[in-house]
């Protein structure tokens, strides 16, 4: 049996406490650990990047894929090699939220240059602004603990 679908997630989380744990100097490496979990799960990663407190990924989830299973996966895991890898060495956990917001397909580029420029954008912006905005722009309510509570 086929199945047709296109299902886009903007997902972003934080490093624990928002604290500022991710090293930009290996952050590709990261990337690339993180594009392994994705390939193995049999999605499609159309870009990932962030800044040293949080990361951006818009990915095509596979349909056998939940999305709170997905984002557990990659953050264990991508947590655990961090620890390993000596290229974190403040890393001490991601928080225990996330944002995952839908987009169409029509949308994928826009959102494909938004995370490739983090670094120029967050010039402007904090993360805490950025996530209000999402949220604001898709008519979620924010909890305000979002960015702080990992219990």
């Amino acid at each position: 049996m086929s199945a047709y679908r296109q299902i886009l997630y903007h997902i972003v989380f934080r490093t624990k406490g928002s604290e500022r744990t991710i090293n930009q100097a290996h952050s590709a490496d990261l990337y690339k650990y993180i594009w392994g979990i994705i390939k193995n799960k049999k999605c499609i990663l159309f870009r990932i990047n962030g800044m040293e407190e949080h990361i951006h990924i818009l990915s095509d989830l596979h349909p056998s894929v939940a999305l709170a299973d997905y984002i557990r996966d990659i953050k264990v895991s991508s947590a655990k090699w961090m620890k390993e890898s000596g290229f974190f060495p403040d890393f001490r956990g991601w928080g225990i939220k996330y944002c995952a917001l839908t987009y169409s397909f029509n949308e994928r580029d826009t959102i494909i240059n938004y995370i490739k420029n983090q670094q120029e954008h967050h010039k402007q912006e904090s993360f805490q602004d950025e996530i209000r905005r999402f949220f604001r722009e898709q008519g979620i309510d924010l909890d305000e603990k979002w960015f702080w509570v990992d219990s």
